[in-house]
């Protein structure tokens, strides 16, 4: 695990290639405290810095490497947990090897099979390979998206747009802030993507929150070169669900058992010790239990039972007998880490828990460089609540559709209140309302919000091409679909991978194996979701390696307790500060933004996810720009 930068000058620039590449990969040292190396080629414009958390091969393994006559050179950010089969299958071909390392087993990989190399990798995965003799540069991202690639044109000294052939600087990193180092490269700020990320509460899809910076989609593989106006893109994988109405549910959860037992011995492969992040849900409660390992790591609020899941996990890692490792985060820690976090998230992602997850991963990387974790049960297995809503036929759906239209219509545009939301979501399709696991702000009320509207797709519009690929396909399943490539990579895994990275500690989650998939998306979906029984198979399989008190407990998320503090006049002061600051004066209509906190603290609307979404930009905008948008962001929090 670890992190690299790259990119590709066609000019022959003014600036020095060391000095660069090295500002680049420092500002992501935080991926790869243990090491770091660079390839340049200055002939051809290219350059590669690789920051290492060694976890494989520790005495060897060093990035970038090269193929053996030196023509394909290679940087990758991940684990391939099939790595030792596929070298001896490599060997076997006729390749030689200098290392014991899984990277380079994707070089030699590359060079046998060239796209169809995925056809072949179980694991997590960013990378990117240089032909020194074409000077094309191919990059590839993982099949869920738990690695990250960002992509970007910087402009070049005779470029008159981001994409005139020959002229553009084609920048790559496993972070954006890297990325921003680059003299080619000015950030501003996309204000499409603020304008989808007040619904999403994250920004969907390829773009980013700065303008010609790009994130690679998972599954997909992208190639450029110089003379090149477009990258060409392909996609080589994608999640399928293809129900199988034969086993029964004992074989599903025989299947289950077996498949992730597989899976959890897979993510284990490493010459360091593995530990678990553990919470009080099923899904890290499963991992743990499974995974054969010595420590646990959890954290909770002091705010009650409700928002501490730590007595739960300690009693869970008495009973499997391993050690757990628990931490109580203060209200002070939360607000005053928050910028960093932030800062290390690159983009604002309106999810509190993140937070959590930065303090839990600091824990963690006390003691050790890797851990399992639970993300992904929910999407692959059906484990959301909201996944009930489609099968919970009512007296209600007996009336016409065009009459329940024109109540959803009416019901929109009522002050919020208990209720309402169920006859709004009955009198549309689910098409148009079901975006995924957050839905924060309207497009009425987004357009009113913000004082220039810039035109982004409506948030049905975004995930619209993730229905159309499942059109054939039941409710519960289509629900499925939009989470695991929205909701899943645009804010669970984003989160999982920059927090975690922050502090120095790579983080697996079994449930996101290609294998478990496969199996999953055979699971017809009345067996997923049955009788308000979430990811009913998995619990299933809990309950033969847990007391039921785990196995079958309610999904909660990761609860933070932003209402409590925003009832609290110091943590508001802080809130309101920022609903009045310059940059909310920029982008915003301040009055609405003080309406939103004003109704919230009298009682009349639990506004609670629309302020903190609003409160997270403007810190991360803060951050990165200050008061001074195009400046060269801070790279030090």
């Amino acid at each position: 695990m670890c992190g690299f930068v790259g990119y590709l000058d066609p000019q022959q620039p003014s600036y020095d290639h060391q000095a660069t590449i090295k500002a680049m990969a420092d500002t992501i040292a935080h991926r790869g405290p243990d090491d770091e190396s660079y390839f340049i080629d200055e002939a051809g414009g290219y350059a590669a810095g690789f920051r290492r958390l060694s976890i494989i091969d520790l005495e060897g393994g060093r990035q970038p490497m090269t193929n053996e006559d030196g023509m394909l050179v290679s940087v990758l950010n991940g684990e391939i947990y099939n790595y030792q089969a596929l070298r001896e299958e490599l060997k076997a071909a006729g390749h030689t090897f200098k290392t014991h390392a899984d990277s380079e087993v994707v070089l030699h990989g590359y060079e046998q099979w060239g796209t169809d190399l995925f056809d072949h990798l179980r694991g997590m995965f960013a990378f990117a390979i240089y032909n020194t003799r074409t000077r094309e540069i191919f990059v590839a991202r993982d099949f869920f998206g738990i690695k990250p690639l960002y992509w970007a044109w910087g402009r070049g000294s005779d470029a008159e747009s981001p994409v005139d052939p020959g002229a553009p600087v084609f920048l790559f990193a496993s972070e954006i802030k890297a990325i921003l180092q680059h003299p080619a490269f000015e950030a501003r700020l996309n204000e499409r993507a603020l304008e989808s990320y007040l619904s999403f509460q994250y920004s969907p899809g390829p773009e980013t929150f700065f303008q010609n910076c790009y994130k690679l989609t998972p599954g997909h593989w992208m190639r450029w070169m110089p003379g090149m106006a477009q990258p060409e893109m392909g996609r080589y994988w994608k999640p399928v669900f293809t129900e199988d109405d034969q086993p029964t549910l004992d074989n599903w959860v025989d299947g289950v058992e077996a498949t992730m037992d597989d899976s959890i011995a897979a993510h284990k492969i490493a010459d360091v010790e593995v530990g678990s992040f553990l919470s009080s849900g099923v899904d890290s409660s499963y991992v743990a239990c499974r995974a054969d390992v010595d420590k646990t790591f959890t954290v909770g609020f002091d705010n009650g039972e409700k928002y501490n899941e730590c007595d739960y996990a300690r009693e869970l890692s008495e009973l499997i007998d391993v050690k757990n490792f628990a931490k109580i985060i203060t209200p002070e820690e939360f607000w005053g880490y928050f910028p960093r976090v932030q800062w290390h998230m690159d983009e604002p992602l309106a999810d509190a828990s993140a937070v959590a997850l930065y303090f839990v991963a600091r824990e963690a990387a006390k003691q050790l460089k890797v851990v399992l974790s639970g993300e992904g049960a929910d999407e692959i297995f059906g484990g959301y609540n909201i996944y009930n809503e489609p099968l919970d036929a009512t007296a209600y759906d007996k009336i016409p559709f065009f009459l329940r239209r024109v109540a959803s219509v009416i019901a929109s545009k009522l002050p919020a209140h208990r209720g309402l939301n169920f006859i709004v979501r009955r009198g549309k399709r689910l098409e148009d309302w079901f975006i995924g696991n957050a839905n924060i702000f309207s497009v009425d009320e987004r357009r009113k919000l913000l004082k220039h509207p810039a035109g982004a797709p409506t948030p049905a519009e975004v995930v619209a091409l993730w229905y159309a690929e499942v059109a054939d396909k039941d409710a519960v399943t289509k629900m499925q679909y939009v989470d695991l490539n929205a909701w899943m990579v645009g804010d669970i895994l984003l989160k999982s991978d920059k927090m975690s990275m922050a502090n120095s500690l790579e983080l697996r989650p079994p449930f996101l194996d290609k294998e478990v998939m496969r199996l999953a998306g055979k699971i017809p979906a009345h067996m997923r979701v049955h009788d308000h029984v979430t990811k009913q198979p998995l619990r299933l399989a809990a309950r033969r390696a847990m007391p039921e008190k785990w196995a079958n407990k309610k999904k909660l998320g990761f609860p933070v307790p932003i209402r409590v503090w925003l009832t609290e006049e110091r943590w508001v002061a802080r809130i309101r500060e920022a609903f009045n600051s310059p940059a909310a004066q920029c982008y915003f209509n301040t009055a609405r933004l003080n309406k939103l906190l004003d109704d919230h603290l009298a009682g009349k609307a639990d506004n609670s996810r629309k302020i903190w979404t609003v409160y997270t930009f403007l810190v991360w905008y803060d951050v990165y720009f200050g008061a001074n948008e195009g400046a060269k962001p801070a790279v030090t929090l």
